[in-house]
């Protein structure tokens, strides 16, 4: 089921071009599970090879990225509150992970934007409680938009190494997901060190007067 909604997926970017990178950026920013690795990668791939511009696939990219993440922010600060708290499970964010993505948004807001921005996983659940706290949505456009920009263009400089060094990666979605993961593994763990650092910093200099359990709406 996975290896034939990856070899979906792959075919949207193969066959639609421009088209096809932003809407599967847009679902990777959402609710659903669309890997960014089979997307951004096999398009730098055919950037380079004369079939799109390598800026274009960067910048649809991030377009997609940013228009996923503007629907589910509206959606949760449409809904509130007390509708994620009830069916935010079947979006994969149930109550105890809401509850600590809003403190997490009331401490650190735009810092904490665009870091998720950069970390798999964490990356489509962002938008969710900065909806539901009502952040600035120029604010949290700009985050959004900036740490985008630079996951896809990693992806892209990565995928485009890659698939230099084994074309065949082409004809095997699965096997191109795993090579991506592996190969930017040192680097993803480079941006999780300065999230560290970041958020660390963020709490030593942080006044007596924070609480970082107090309610959003305090």
């Amino acid at each position: 089921m996975l290896h034939e909604l990856l070899q979906t997926w792959f075919n949207w970017v193969n066959d639609w071009g421009y088209w096809g990178v932003i809407l599967l950026m847009a679902m990777e920013s959402s609710i659903f599970p669309v890997p960014s690795e089979v997307v951004m990668p096999p398009a730098a791939f055919l950037a380079a090879q004369g079939k799109m511009n390598l800026w274009g696939v960067i910048a649809a990219g991030t377009f997609g990225s940013w228009l996923g993440s503007a629907i589910t922010y509206a959606f949760s600060r449409a809904f509130g509150r007390p509708f994620m708290l009830k069916f935010g499970k079947y979006f994969f964010c149930p109550p105890e992970k809401l509850e600590r993505a809003e403190r997490f948004l009331s401490r650190y807001e735009a810092g904490g934007i665009f870091f998720a921005r950069l970390l798999p996983v964490v990356r489509h659940l962002i938008s969710i409680p900065a909806g539901i706290v009502r952040m600035p949505f120029g604010k949290f456009s700009l985050m959004t938009t900036i740490g985008s920009f630079i996951w896809c263009s990693i992806l892209s400089w990565y995928g485009k190494g890659a698939f230099e060094r084994n074309p065949k990666l082409m004809e095997n979605p699965d096997e191109m997901v795993h090579a991506i993961k592996h190969e930017s593994v040192w680097l993803v763990g480079g941006i999780a060190l300065l999230c560290v650092l970041y958020f660390l910093v963020l709490k030593l200099t942080a006044s007596k007067a924070d609480t970082p359990g107090k309610s959003v709406s305090e």
